[in-house]
């Protein structure tokens, strides 16, 4: 009986600091997406030199003076096919506003999250 082939997993890049939501969206995605974990801007810079990424899933306030949005700017140049989503958890509507024209995002998500919206996010993302 042959093998069945496996279709690949879009690669993931999730910059996010609270461990206990990153081990929620882990858990849940990691059968769609082949998921690369950051804690700091530092830590996903290192991840993005590394490997090619399909979606970059970003926290806005993270520890340190670079914050997701500066990181999604930074990554738009340095992948720009990679779809860059943004979260945060402060309405802040000059924040969202510029967030989607500054690093082209595919969306900007607030917190707390709703899952099937990340996942539709996501996936809308990948279609286009």
């Amino acid at each position: 009986m042959a093998d069945a082939v496996k279709t690949p997993r879009p690669t993931l890049l999730l910059l996010e600091d609270e461990t206990a939501l990153v081990s929620a969206l882990t858990s849940v995605f990691e059968s769609e997406y082949e998921i690369e974990v950051a804690g700091t801007v530092d830590e996903a810079r290192l991840l993005l030199g590394s490997r090619r990424f399909a979606i970059i899933l970003s926290d806005h306030m993270l520890p340190g003076e670079a914050q997701g949005l500066d990181f999604l700017v930074e990554a738009m140049e340095r992948q720009p096919t990679a779809k860059r989503i943004l979260m945060t958890g402060y309405l802040n509507p000059e924040l969202l506003g510029r967030s989607q024209s500054l690093a082209k995002l595919s969306a900007c998500l607030l917190k707390p999250l709703d899952i099937g919206l990340l996942r539709q996010e996501l996936r809308r993302a990948l279609d286009t």
